[in-house]
This record gives structure tokens, sequence and C-alpha cells, in this order.
């Protein structure tokens, strides 16, 4: 069950997402917002929405205690150097629309991966033909370590509450487990499950509820801060 605080957050992340979905043009019609605008409010709102998750800092500790941190005079060109290999090796993908990578605020990354590409309705089961993709998102996280990954997964609105629910849960955890066998340590990694309380896109559509059923990666930073 959801705490209040917890509630509060997603519905305001959900609100931020919404927002995505179409905006106003200067005379008065509703119009599609460009890609940097639905970037932005995507990236504010998985923001607001992980405001809640971040790993406690006992947590934080150990996993510091294992992997060390980056300090903070170069975090932004050690997250910005990995998301250039992201995009170059992910190349294909990106192209196709299969994966999104953006940069979030504090330094975070978001890898996005889509219905389409990545699961079927109402399968937990990554497709085969996307195991090429995640064997290139865990060779990039191997490389820069120093990092922990939140693995949101989502559905669209089909079926109850409860159900997607579950189901989120299991995306997330496909995707964790799939790290794990390529060598990404457990302790970098938490799966987390949003159901339908998340929506990128409008569920009234084919493709609104093709964009909403994906699973999210939010890559953040261990900052050594004893240098600072």
């Amino acid at each position: 069950m959801l705490t209040k605080s917890l509630r509060n957050i997603v519905l305001v992340a959900s609100l931020i997402i919404f927002g995505a979905v179409g905006c106003t043009a200067n005379d008065g019609q509703s119009r599609d917002m460009n890609r940097s605008e639905k970037g932005a409010l995507l990236g504010a709102s998985i923001g607001v929405l992980l405001g809640g998750l971040i790993k406690k800092d006992k947590q934080k500790a150990v996993l510091f205690g294992i992997v060390g941190g980056v300090t903070g005079a170069v975090v932004g060109n050690y997250m910005d150097q990995q998301r250039q290999d992201f995009e170059e090796i992910l190349r294909p993908e990106l192209n196709a629309g299969a994966i999104n990578i953006q940069k979030m605020p504090e330094h975070r990354l978001l890898v996005t991966m889509t219905g389409s590409s990545a699961f079927d309705v109402n399968s937990t089961n990554i497709k085969s033909g996307f195991i090429p993709a995640m064997d290139k998102i865990a060779k990039v996280v191997q490389k820069y370590g120093k990092t922990s990954l939140y693995i949101v997964g989502h559905t669209d609105s089909s079926g109850s509450h409860a159900y997607n629910q579950k189901l989120s849960e299991r995306r997330a955890k496909a995707v964790y487990h799939h790290l794990e066998r390529k060598n990404v340590i457990p302790q970098r990694l938490t799966a987390i499950g949003r159901g339908e309380e998340v929506p990128r896109a409008s569920n009234a559509t084919v493709e609104g509820r093709r964009l909403n059923r994906r699973v999210d990666i939010v890559i953040e930073p261990l900052i050594d801060e004893s240098t600072s």
C-alpha cells in the first residue's frame, strides 16, 4: 500500500505528465507539445516521483563503501559522458523510438523502454528482440559503476488497479534481474512498481497505452561529498 505522502507524490507526478499530452497555442487551440516540452515535463515529473523514493542514507552508505563515489567537481562530466555512451551504443534503438534517454535535474539520467519494444500487453517477459538493447544498457551501466539505478515499472489503465500494480512490479523486477545477470551488483538496483498511476500519455488511445506500458531507469550518481 502507498503511504499518504507517496500517494501525493504520485498525484503530482501524474498531473505533470498529463500536462505533457497537450498544451494550448497562442490562438487558444489545443496542440501537441514539442519534444523538448514533453521531455522537460517528464523529467520534472519523475524527479518529483523519486523525491520520496531515493535510497535511505544507510543503504547509500553501504553502496558507497562498495563502489565509491564521484567527486562533486566532475560529476557533471561523469554523467554527461555516460549519457553520450548510451546515445552512441543505443543509436539504432533511439532512432527507432524503442528507447528514450534524457538528462534530469541533479545530474540524473532517465532511460525509458517503451511497451512496443520491451513488453507485450499483460506480459512481464522482456521481448527476445529487445535483449540485445538490454545488454547494451548493462554494458554502459557497468562502465559507470558509481551510480544507483531506480527501475520503475508502469502499465496502461487496462485491468484493475491491483493487477496493474503487481504487473508493473514484475516488469521492473524483470529488468532488475536481467541487469543482475549481466553482473550489475544488486546493491545498485532498486525495482519499483507504479502501476497505472504515472501515465506519460492518454490511455484513451492505442498509442497512448503503448507509451504508458514501459519501464523507466533513473540513474543517480553517488557523489563523494567528503572532497567538497
